[in-house]
């Protein structure tokens, strides 16, 4: 059996690389050449438009359930309203560039395109309904100056190389080798067609069951892709994997109680209302329509795989060990946080960042302080460095706390 989970394992390595890849590289470039003034500037009223636009943005953007609350508080603070905000934070975190391909390369395209659809669909209805059931109350708008610094710093093809490794990659690998793994493993244990033998998996008892599951926890919309083609593998209804791939990537606990902190009680009702309503409808219609289009691709998976397969997926075990490596160096074996490392630089942990929005923050913060000429921050293991002539620990930390 360990022989065949191996083999599992390297299947769902080649299947996932190079789609993988190639949507960190589209994710650098939206990145680094979409300008966020946009962004902000179409967002401000609470109108069917602006819930259209939001999900616009918010579909092809590569961000989790997790990772999306602070970009999103951040639109509302730059002045977008509460429908464009709850537009954002369905849409988002259910598909992204990377997912797009991921999904077409393990699902086909009907199912990855639409599941795009769905995303697009749920955003501007939780949007709409926000906008149109609940009073607007005008955000307190900062400044729009964060997260130029990497604009402007360097050349922008590295912008893009650095955004799609330190900044994608390094905030889910850990969550997609977990679904690397336990996908490698349902394909493993559980026989083939087992869920079509089992009568509480199909049609709508199976969609809540699987509903009831993903709404609290936190599932990676990446990394989720190679379980549910598992489990469409093992004979659960296409119907029931969508559910899952919705549900799960737009919803946790911790999402919800950002929600109701940032937007309100009624809000909070809305968006879990759309996305169970949504995800439930939108499966049994991808059943009734497209469900065997899915299964006939799941049935024809290759046997033998292509040189760029092997090499996209050498390749992203390399970047992935490096990752882990870094993660290790930095939290146990880097230098001491709060400690220089040599009279021009300085180092330390900070806690809290949880979005390139905070690592911004953080950077903007210590770079107004005279004689600090460079900030590093790493948003994977909080560790933050600072170069410059002369610093003193104590006053750089004290303008981040």
């Amino acid at each position: 059996m360990f022989d065949g989970y191996l083999t599992e394992l390297w299947t769902v390595m080649l299947d996932l690389s190079p789609a993988l890849i190639l949507g960190l590289l589209l994710a650098g470039v939206l990145r680094v050449y979409f300008p966020e003034g946009l962004v902000r500037a179409h967002l401000s009223q609470p109108t069917l438009g602006s819930a259209v636009r939001a999900a616009l943005i918010g579909v092809p953007m590569p961000l989790c359930s997790c990772g999306v609350v602070p970009t999103a508080i951040g639109l509302r603070n730059q002045g977008a309203s509460k429908g464009a905000t709850t537009s954002f934070l369905i849409s988002t975190p259910q598909t992204g560039v990377d997912s797009v391909l991921v999904s077409a390369a393990f699902l086909g395209w009907p199912f990855a395109l639409f599941k795009v659809a769905a995303a697009f669909a749920t955003g501007v209805a939780g949007g709409w309904l926000v906008s149109r059931l609940t009073d607007e109350e005008a955000p307190a708008v900062a400044d729009d100056e964060q997260g130029e610094h990497w604009r402007t710093a360097g050349n922008r093809l590295t912008a893009v190389w650095r955004y799609a490794l330190f900044d994608i990659l390094a905030a889910i690998d850990l969550w997609l080798i977990a679904g690397i793994l336990l996908a490698a493993a349902i394909t493993t244990v559980v026989p083939p067609d087992y869920f079509q033998q089992v009568s509480w998996s199909q049609g709508l008892p199976g969609m809540l069951l699987v509903l009831v599951i993903a709404l609290p926890m936190y599932v990676c919309t990446t990394s989720s892709v190679p379980i549910a083609a598992s489990l469409i593998a093992a004979g659960m209804p296409a119907g029931s994997a969508l559910v899952f791939l919705m549900a799960g990537p737009a919803t946790n606990i911790a999402t919800m109680g950002a929600v109701y902190r940032a937007l309100g009680g009624r809000v909070l009702g809305l968006y879990l209302g759309t996305v169970i309503v949504a995800s439930i409808g939108l499966g049994m219609g991808f059943e009734f329509v497209l469900g065997n289009v899915t299964a006939d691709v799941q049935a024809h998976r290759h046997v033998s795989a292509a040189w760029w397969e092997i090499a996209a997926a050498v390749v992203l075990v390399c970047l992935m060990t490096f990752l882990l490596l870094r993660r290790i160096w930095q939290r146990y074996l880097g230098p001491r946080p709060g400690a220089a490392v040599d009279a021009g630089d300085v180092t330390f942990s900070v806690e809290g960042m949880t979005c390139q929005h905070c690592v911004a923050n953080v950077t903007n913060a210590l770079q107004s302080v005279a004689d600090v000429e460079h900030v590093s921050a790493d948003l994977g293991s909080g560790i933050v460095r600072i170069k410059g002539v002369q610093l003193h620990p104590e006053l750089l930390r004290s303008v981040i706390t």
